[in-house]
């Protein structure tokens, strides 16, 4: 009884699963078709080609647009992973006067909406002179409140003897942290990583607003404008073929670390 049941369960699950992929895999599947048969729900079909990623690649510069997106968000996430790192490290672990204040202070900023600080971040890139260059789409994703938070709480976790015994052997805070946390920490570094990660990749209106060059657009920022500024000539089929081309890398990322960022997910608590 309790094997059939349990095949029951996958027979569930896997019916489940792929009604959750059917939409992407339509998606992928209508990449390849002509226009005319983009109505169709199947997802095979006797004309597939590459002409709609042909169009993509032809009027607009999606590569550059790739090589931009890399570049942004793997110094975002490197960024977001070393400084919510440390600030989690000290949140949790030193003891100085103000720390519950700057710890109240950084759960407050979690529930200030984007949009609300959209136009004094604009006129703070203005003034640097940022607007139209790398930094204006690094800088404000530097840090992750977020992240800040799994940090803490996830360092709240390890022992106080191995803190004790490290400083004993004459470590320093910063040795401590990469040292004996970072080898302890591989889930949440990778959970933060791919959080940071898909959200500078998925990022649209700040870069729309600070970036205007199409040499530094990234990818979201240039699929977009593909479709609203008439490029794509209301062709369905082109349209998805680039936000296929948008969607894959993420895909790619969450597949090699999901082990790791449901662990992290399911182990970092928030009792403390």
């Amino acid at each position: 009884m309790e094997k059939k049941s349990r095949i029951w369960v996958y027979i569930t699950m896997t019916f489940g699963g792929l009604i959750f992929a059917y939409p992407f895999l339509w998606m992928l599947s209508a990449t390849f078709k002509p226009e005319m048969e983009i109505a169709e729900i199947g997802l095979m079909s006797a004309n597939f080609s590459l002409d709609n990623y042909r169009v993509v690649f032809n009027k607009i510069p999606i590569g550059r647009a790739l090589l931009n997106s890399i570049f942004v968000s793997s110094c975002v996430t490197f960024s977001a992973v070393m400084f919510g790192s440390i600030v989690g490290y000290a949140l949790s672990r030193l003891r100085f006067w103000g720390r519950e204040l700057i710890l109240g202070i950084i759960l407050f900023t979690m529930v200030i909406p984007f949009q609300i600080t959209l136009i004094p971040m604009y006129i703070l890139m203005v003034k640097f002179g940022w607007v139209d260059t790398y930094l204006s789409l690094i800088v404000p994703g530097m840090i992750s409140t977020f992240g800040i938070l799994l940090f803490r709480q996830f360092f709240l976790d390890i022992p106080q003897d191995l803190i004790d015994a490290a400083r004993i052997d004459g470590c320093s805070d910063l040795a401590i942290l990469f040292r004996i946390f970072f080898p302890l920490s591989k889930p949440v570094i990778i959970t933060v990583g791919i959080l940071s990660f898909m959200g500078s990749w998925n990022d649209v209106l700040w870069p729309l607003i600070v970036v205007r060059v199409r040499e530094l657009m990234t990818m979201p920022q240039m699929v977009t404008l593909f479709k609203v500024g008439g490029q794509a000539e209301s062709q369905i089929s082109s349209q998805l073929a680039a936000a296929a081309l948008l969607a894959i890398p993420i895909v790619i990322v969450y597949a090699f670390f999901q082990r790791y960022f449901i662990e992290s997910m399911a182990t970092t608590g928030l009792k403390n």
